[in-house]
């Protein structure tokens, strides 16, 4: 369904946003209350996510609200809440959140091999960046994927990030192990050989 605005990228066209947040993702709209400038809250929510595909927040939205009416396809939305997250992907492949978000869906559908199949692709789209390993890494923990939970703090600890929950769950239940210092980096500095005395 063509709406003849966008599709736009929710993190980086920004100067787009305002607009729609106005008249069709309202704070009520958000918590599923009632319809703006459509009259439901599920066009308010079709209209959203078909301008901004990947809008991290509308999709929980929908998730949301096909959760509230006990169905695939919310009333007045044309497509199923997975396929707006497949819609997300085909238009922003590398944004890690969109298949954070799309993991906890399968998951909550007892999907947990395509839940985690998500967040690897996630963790790939991640890079350097330590909050979002946190992130994924308290997914996985979700998923009782433990050792990769583990292996997610570890990379949010390298680059940084200080925040701890993960660490204290994975304690919790007994699944926690400090991080290995590289060889290289605990190696000492090599010594040049003493040549012989001339």
């Amino acid at each position: 369904m063509a709406y003849g605005y966008g599709p736009y990228d929710a993190r980086t066209d920004h100067d787009k946003l305002p607009v729609v947040l106005f008249y069709h993702f309202t704070p009520a709209i958000e918590s599923l209350i009632e319809g703006t400038n459509t009259t439901t809250v599920g066009s308010d929510l079709a209209y959203t996510l078909s301008t901004f595909p990947n809008y991290h927040r509308a999709l929980i939205a929908m998730m949301r609200l096909a959760e509230r009416q006990k169905t695939d396809k919310p009333r007045t939305v044309p497509y199923t809440v997975e396929c707006w997250f497949q819609r997300a992907i085909a238009f922003r492949a590398d944004d890690a959140i969109v298949r954070m978000i799309y993991s906890t869906y399968l998951n909550s559908k007892k999907r947990v091999a395509a839940a985690n199949s998500q967040l690897e692709i996630a963790t790939l789209y991640a890079k350097d960046n330590g909050f979002t390993h946190y992130n994924i890494g308290l997914h996985y923990f979700d998923l009782k994927n433990y050792d990769k939970a583990l292996v997610q703090a570890h990379k949010a600890m390298s680059l940084g990030f200080t925040l701890t929950e993960l660490k204290t769950q994975l304690v919790s239940i007994g699944k926690w192990t400090e991080p290995v210092e590289s060889p290289l980096s605990s190696a000492p500095a090599a010594v040049e050989p003493v040549g012989q005395a001339k």
